[in-house]
């Protein structure tokens, strides 16, 4: 019997210049995956409100290893990115126009969830570091209480006592998207093309597609899955090192030249 399970993604960022707690979110993916058929379904949501975000996004290494964080604003109805200034401040009355676009937007959301809830009639939701993700929809009027949420970042936490990210875990399971086609070190799985193009790196609908992967990896091939995210923290670890190594050997080098 074929079962369904979902993945779901948000996308969000603080309003440019407006206040650090208070978020907004620009983008919803909801991935569902029927186990037995291995059949994908993708439903992606986008923020038109005309409203300008703060991206914070991750600058990674070949081992997915955070090496710095960038920001960058996106205005989310033309799509169009700018520099992000530290010092920016918007006006009261700019600020309150803000809220007032995106108000409109909690109904669109949550039509967009329960729309796809009940089209797809599944019970587990997989995310990922996924508590504020869970909020927002919340704040937007979604319901969860029929759902069981599973958080793989915290499953795998307490069972390897290390905060993985999506990133470094993309690498680990060698996940590539191949025209059509999702791969990882175990997996195969056919998309349609309607999907597939939807999968743009960086978009929520790509994290939920790598997201699926870890989630398969982890689940059906859990020895192989663990033993290769060992391997990779060694070489995290190993690289470190040789960066310490090398720096020391510069800052040496550069006090004998000053003797």
């Amino acid at each position: 019997m074929n079962r369904n399970i979902a993945f779901l993604e948000l996308k969000y960022g603080n309003i440019y210049g407006g206040y650090p707690n208070f978020y907004a979110i620009s983008e919803i993916s909801l991935l569902v995956f029927e186990q037995g058929s291995n059949r994908i379904f993708l439903e992606s949501w986008v923020n038109s409100a005309n409203v300008d975000v703060v991206n914070v996004f991750a600058q990674t290494n070949e081992l997915g290893h955070t090496i710095g964080r960038g920001k960058e604003v996106i205005n989310m109805r033309t799509r169009r990115r700018f520099r992000f200034d530290e010092e920016f401040r918007l006006e009261e009355h700019d600020l309150s126009y803000a809220f007032r676009n995106l108000r409109s937007t909690k109904m669109a959301i949550r039509s967009f969830l329960l729309r796809n809830f009940k089209k797809y009639r599944f019970e587990d939701i997989v995310v990922f570091d996924g508590r504020r993700d869970i909020f927002l929809c919340e704040r937007a009027g979604v319901d969860f209480g029929r759902h069981q949420i599973i958080d793989i970042q915290k499953d795998l936490n307490r069972e390897t006592d290390y905060l993985f990210s999506l990133n470094k875990l993309a690498v680990v399971i060698g996940f590539e998207m191949d025209r059509s086609y999702l791969r990882s070190n175990n997996l195969e799985y056919w998309l349609h093309p309607i999907a597939a193009r939807q999968l743009m790196p960086k978009s929520a609908a790509f994290d939920a597609a790598r997201l699926m992967m870890i989630f398969n990896e982890y689940t059906e091939h859990h020895d192989d899955f663990l033993m290769k995210a060992a391997l990779l923290l060694n070489k995290i670890q190993n690289s470190k090192e040789e960066e310490e190594k090398r720096k020391a050997a510069e800052a040496a080098k550069a006090a004998d030249s000053e003797e």
